[in-house]
């Protein structure tokens, strides 16, 4: 995204950059860049029905309703942006916004807002959801195209687009995507994921954190896009330790975004993933962690075919 990192490890957008204190707290612990928690225009949407409710209910004055949505969404927004001029005041490593919005026109609103803030990036978590069967994959897909064009058009920050692997051809996607004017592609978002309480019959949550399993998702895209695109890429999900890390770098990734792994360890694990891709550059004698992106990607591969593996024959095929 042209941001200067200290190192390529960067705390996601979670409840652990949702305030001051903890974004101080991943700086102190030797993180390379923060993503503030998202801004989710869902959220305030949701918010701002439960008021309406309550106007309709107690006292019905029809022109308070414009009221209360612009209050309700100018407050959360306000807060949000307090949030990003604190932590720029405080730490001294980059500062990435993040907004997750469910129509067209809020996209750039937050956007500029953001960027006058002072944010020095600004994350799209950005996801539609191809359950409507009346929507073809070519509509869906874009949907992002359009957003990610107007946005970049809007600010002058550098944009990253955090996606899925929910396209009809995720290699076509990716690279018309980093077509937008976008800096960034994070890969791969974490959703809800819903369960069955079989008992009570209500529906959870599953799967909130990721696992180390999770990697190889990423991991086979990250460098089978590393090279291709007109962006740079990043890592999400799965990256638990510096092992992963660094195979993420070798893929391709400049960055990595982590969390669950944080959730679990606590923040000092930034400092022992860092000091794990130390050590490693220096058993192999790399100067930069430039040398190592991309050193096995696709792009470079001396056998490209192995990315594109799906079957298990080579190693399951003689167990019966």
């Amino acid at each position: 995204m042209g941001l200067k990192l200290r190192n390529p490890v960067i705390v996601a957008s979670s409840g652990l950059t949702g305030t001051l204190e903890n974004v101080k707290a991943a700086a102190a612990h030797g993180a390379g860049a923060v993503v503030l928690k998202s801004l989710f225009e869902e959220q305030i949407q949701l918010e701002s029905g439960f008021s309406e409710a309550a106007n309709a209910q107690d006292y019905y004055y029809a022109q308070a309703e414009d009221y209360i949505r612009e209050y309700t969404r100018g407050n959360a927004l306000s807060a949000y942006l307090d949030l990003v001029r604190q932590c720029k005041d405080s730490v001294d490593i980059p500062v990435i916004a993040s907004i997750n919005c469910v129509t067209s026109g809020e996209w750039t609103a937050f956007a500029a807002e953001i960027e006058r803030a002072g944010a020095d990036g600004l994350e799209i978590n950005i996801f539609v959801l191809p359950s409507d069967p009346c929507r073809s994959g070519a509509e869906n897909e874009q949907v992002y195209v359009d957003v990610l064009e107007t946005v970049s058009r809007s600010v002058r920050i550098p944009v990253a687009a955090k996606i899925s692997s929910y396209f009809s051809s995720l290699a076509g996607e990716a690279v018309k995507l980093s077509g937008t004017g976008i800096g960034g592609l994070v890969l791969f978002n974490r959703f809800f994921s819903p369960d069955f309480d079989i008992e009570t019959f209500d529906v959870t949550a599953s799967g909130v954190f990721s696992s180390p399993a999770d990697l190889y998702h990423s991991l086979r895209w990250i460098a089978i896009l590393s090279g291709r695109v007109k962006c740079d890429l990043a890592a999400s999900t799965g990256v638990h330790d510096g092992n992963a890390l660094i195979k993420q770098l070798l893929a391709g990734a400049r960055a990595v975004e982590i969390a669950s792994v944080l959730y679990r360890k606590g923040l000092g694990e930034i400092r022992n993933m860092v000091s794990e891709l130390e050590q490693y550059m220096e058993r192999h004698m790399f100067s930069s962690v430039g040398e190592l992106v991309g050193k096995m990607s696709m792009a470079r591969a001396g056998n490209p075919a192995v990315y594109e593996r799906v079957q298990f024959m080579k190693f399951f095929g003689g167990i019966h």
